[in-house]
């Protein structure tokens, strides 16, 4: 097939399949991008102790002084049946109970320096590789791994990952067992901090494998620009091609433009290029497009770059580029403007961290959070404070959203550097960036001569990588001097502190935005402070003098043209920093969203202002039974020109609304309904409406979505709440619910938005491992020993097991012998499932456990057994194994033979998944386990009527 006649296929894949070119039968020998997510096993280590971290680096030659020495859980022969089975992502600080000895920053979850045995982690997977990838190049890249990840193939060490935020790939081709199985191993250490609010631990973002030919297209190796003029787009594609074969190849690039619907808009072939060995080059074209399609908030649309490498007329490489075309400028006097328009910038900070999940988001998850930050007028999105999953990106792609992406630590070193530019390569072809931020708050250096030195060598460098787009800086001092005196866009944390018209006039060519305001705390649906309990009203109140309140803040940067506008701190609650208060509060108070998705009052506030759509909020809620006559704050957040207050259908005045901000009431409590009716030139526009309610009477359920796919990774958002017998939400509800669920789909996590919550997450089933004791022994005739496998058999003269060296002559002095070592069970074990997963330690052998046969003649060659023990087998405290054996002899001098007989997995059932309300609600996320069919979730509490509700999976 000829080039141009093959692109035309591929275009043709894509556009009717949906399918990546990768993916196309024609060329799937040629590039593959593999999720490697399922499948997995996780078990916890120890950051110190080694007898609980698998014995890692503990041999005579360590993984960094051998090359394929991985030892422990790293070596390709650990036997890890006994770990538990999970799907990436995952988080294990989630799963962990609160502690007050915890980080509060991170949400004091029992992880961290205070509690070494749950501070490692360690995972492993064993994928086959055809015979056929031979020649290839394949690699592993993982997306981000919290925190300090050691990885390993084979027992082959490829490398060390400080941060928890950086994308990494390692090429394995020539540590792979080609027709046959192959192990990675990954161990993360959450033992010290990177940030300081919740960070999660363990494998939290995806992984892939990578096959690729020898002559390919590099990670994150196309960069595309775009200049838009007189209705024509000049779209810059570049590609960056490696030769990693041991020869010089020469080929072809082809790069090729599409719209949505598949069509080519622009080609451009460069031929005749060669590479030597280990060599690269990159390769760039201008393609025109006329009368583009440009990607903007209102109409996110996205075009597609498919490059591709042609060698002796065959495609031998095809990478696709998501871009859009688009134009970006700042003005020092007039802000922001996205394709020639102005734009007020209205954003939010925003951590990754979902109640229930923690960190590890599922994709469909990012989804869900832009579409409710878009809900409420928010236009951009800043990643506080370290580069986000690329799933985020993806979905600011998609549904038009603006975003500052941000390096995590400041520095000019060759590492902070890199880092640097790893995430400028990796995001820099996402229409949705407009700045790269270089840091956030550095306290030491942001005011003074160092700090300005650093950022301005740093913003130097990013513009080397990529000058399309504009440099900031997030400072909360030093305003005037250090790093403000050097930066391209300033970014004001908090304007309360800093004169902004001062620094205008001072320097009045610098662009300026507000990269943190508000600072707000509030607690979603109350409405009197409590601080016992640590709950606060959700009016909007600054939270100190150092902080002005969303209100004042947002006029501020309203009133003022030179700024381009605002990030709220924050857009969605997370776990940790819990200002102002410490324990028991877990999670942080600032968000215009709970941390389930569940809006705040203040929500309100800014889609009054930040949408075009009429907005009538009342607050706060009209259930104040015991205060009748109490006069009651009551306040109304909308855009209309006037607002009329109304209890039980009278009067009690009309306001006008002042451009920006909110009106308010005294209103004396009496039971019944009170109304909010807003007027446009006169015209009732509007109106919102909260009554007082009666005790609840009854679960509701409803979904986000009513169909997933059936993928193993799609999810459904369920909100619960408790309704009276009216059907009428009860704010104040606090029950407790219990769920069930049925069907092909799983609850991965559960939430209520309560910072002060101390529930569990997770309810997951507990896994111990019982570890065998030390072993002696006794030399017997044959395997028929009885007397000495007795449970209360006597071995205290026996020698220690393994003393005399298992070499030939042994084998010819010793036809079998009697191995003995006792195991504790704890005391609650009666309810567990036990296995003892077997390795043999004879060639030949039979087991008993607490004087019963489990196993008869056993060979070493059938491989690793595994036995489910009986209930009543077991018993708390002391219990005993006795494994009768003929003797395993070392093959040569060097060898050594199996001293480990395998382990006791205990599994324990998950207790039933429950929540309590909080504020009338609560939030169920339900996962599909991969196979089409109906999911029923099922919620039940005592006294109310259950509620039940059905999302279907489907395979498409």
């Amino acid at each position: 097939m000829k080039p141009s006649y093959f692109l035309y296929f591929l275009i043709l894949i894509f556009a009717t399949t949906g399918k990546t070119i990768a993916q196309s039968p024609e060329i799937a020998s040629k590039r593959e991008h593999l999720s490697i997510d399922n499948d997995w096993r996780f078990a916890l280590g120890h950051a110190y102790d080694v007898s609980k971290d698998f014995y890692n680096g503990t041999g005579g030659f360590s993984y960094l002084a051998k090359t394929g020495y991985g030892d422990g859980a790293a070596s390709a022969e650990f036997d890890d049946r006994g770990w538990r089975k999970i799907d990436l992502p995952h988080d294990w600080a989630v799963e962990q109970p609160f502690s007050p000895k915890g980080s509060f920053s991170h949400g004091s979850k029992a992880i961290g320096r205070n509690f070494p045995e749950a501070s490692v982690g360690w995972y492993r997977k064993t994928f086959a590789i055809p015979a056929s990838d031979l020649g290839k190049r394949i690699s592993i890249a993982f997306d981000g791994v919290f925190r300090n990840s050691i990885v390993w193939v084979n027992g082959h060490y490829l490398g060390t990952e400080p941060s928890g935020y950086n994308r990494f790939e390692y090429n394995i081709s020539e540590y792979l067992n080609y027709g046959g199985n192959n192990v990675i191993a990954v161990r993360a250490d959450v033992t010290m901090e990177e940030g300081w609010f919740y960070e999660g631990a363990g494998i939290y973002r995806h992984v892939w494998l990578n096959k690729t030919n020898q002559v390919h297209i590099v990670p994150d190796g196309t960069f595309v620009t775009t200049a838009v003029k007189s209705n024509v787009a000049d779209v810059t594609a570049t590609a960056t091609i490696n030769n990693d074969d041991k020869k010089t190849r020469s080929f072809n690039i082809t790069q090729t433009i599409i719209d949505d619907s598949g069509k080519a808009l622009a080609t451009k072939t460069t031929t005749g290029l060669t590479l030597k060995p280990f060599a690269s080059q990159d390769i760039k074209n201008i393609l025109t497009v006329s009368n583009p399609k440009l990607w903007s908030l209102e109409t996110p649309y996205l075009h597609k770059l498919i490059t591709t490498v042609e060698e002796n007329g065959s495609i031998i490489d095809s990478y696709v580029t998501t871009f859009g075309i688009r134009t970006i400028r700042f003005d020092a006097n007039e802000g922001f403007f996205l394709n020639g328009k102005h734009v007020k910038i209205q954003g939010t900070n925003n951590h990754q961290d979902h109640a229930g999940v923690g960190a590890a988001m599922p994709d469909a998850l990012q989804d869900f959070r832009i579409r409710t930050l878009k809900g409420m007028g928010c236009n951009a999105y800043r990643c506080s404070h370290n580069p986000p999953t690329p799933e985020l990106l993806d979905a600011c792609d998609r549904l038009g959203m603006l975003v500052i992406d941000e390096n995590r630590l400041m520095g000019v070193t060759s590492t902070q550097l890199n880092d640097l530019k790893r995430m400028i390569l990796r995001d820099r072809n996402h229409p949705s960036i407009i700045s790269w931020s270089i840091g956030n708050e550095e306290w030491g250096i942001e005011g003074n001569i160092t700090g300005a030195r650093i950022a301005a060598t740093m913003q130097a460098f990013a513009k080397s990588v990529d000058s399309t787009r504009y440099i900031t800086a997030a400072i909360s001092g030093g305003i005037g001097s250090g790093i403000s005196t050097v930066i391209d866009v300033l970014g004001y944390n908090y304007v309360a502190t800093k004169n902004t018209d001062e620094q205008h006039k001072k320097y009045p060519n610098q662009f300026s935005w507000g990269t943190e305001e508000g600072s707000t705390v509030a607690s979603r649906g109350i409405y009197e402070d409590d601080m016992d309990k640590h709950q606060l009203v959700a009016y909007d109140r600054k939270q100190n003098d150092f902080f002005y309140s969303l209100e004042q803040g947002w006029k501020h940067y309203a009133s003022r043209p030179y700024l381009a506008g605002m990030f709220i701190w924050t857009g969605f609650d997370y776990r940790g920093e819990p200002t102002p208060f410490g324990w028991p509060s877990v999670g942080s108070y600032f968000g215009m969203i709970d941390a389930c998705g569940f809006p705040k009052d203040d929500y309100y506030y800014l889609k009054s202002w930040w949408t075009n759509q009429t907005v009538v909020h009342l607050l706060p809620h009209w259930n104040w039974q015991g205060k009748e006559g109490q006069e009651i704050r009551v306040c109304a957040y909308s855009n209309c020109d006037e607002v009329e207050l109304f209890l039980n259908r009278k009067s009690l005045g009309k306001k006008t609304m002042e451009p920006n901000g909110h009106l308010e009431w005294q209103v004396k409590y009496e039971p019944g309904t009170l109304e909010a009716v807003g007027y446009k030139k006169g015209i009732k526009a509007g109106n919102d409406i909260v009554k007082t309610t009666l005790t609840p009477n009854q679960v509701k359920l409803t979904a986000n979505r009513k169909a997933i796919k059936a993928d193993k990774k799609d999810i459904a958002i369920i909100t619960v709440q408790a309704d009276d017998k009216n059907n009428l939400r009860v704010p104040t509800a606090q029950n407790e619910l219990s769920f069930s669920i049925t069907g092909p789909g799983k609850i991965i996590g559960v939430g209520n938005g309560d910072a002060t919550s101390l529930e569990a997450d997770q309810y997951l089933e507990r896994i111990d491992l019982v570890n065998i004791g030390a072993f002696k022994e006794k030399f017997v005739d044959d395997l028929n020993a009885k007397a000495e496998v007795a449970a209360d058999y006597d071995d205290s003269s026996w020698q220690n097991a393994f003393k005399d060296t298992r070499d030939d002559e042994f084998g010819r002095k010793v036809k079998a012998v009697v191995y003995r070592a006792g195991f504790t069970m704890p005391a609650d074990v009666a309810p567990a499932t036990a296995t003892l997963f077997s390795k043999n330690i004879g060639k030949v052998q039979n087991i008993y456990i607490n004087g019963k046969e489990i196993g008869h003649e056993i060979k070493a060659g059938d491989g690793n057994t595994e036995f489910k023990l009986e209930a009543s087998l077991l018993h708390p405290g002391n219990n005993t194994i006795a494994i009768v054996a003929t003797p395993l002899l070392k093959a040569n001098i060097w060898a050594s033979v199996n001293t480990d007989p395998g382990l006791i997995q205990l599994v324990y059932s998950a207790e039933q998944y429950k929540r309590k309300l909080f504020s009338g609600y609560a939030q169920v996320i339900v996962q599909s386990t991969g196979q089409p069919g109906t999911i029923v979730l099922k919620a039940i509490s005592p006294g109310l009527k259950q509620s039940a509700i059905e999302i279907t999976a489907a395979d498409k």
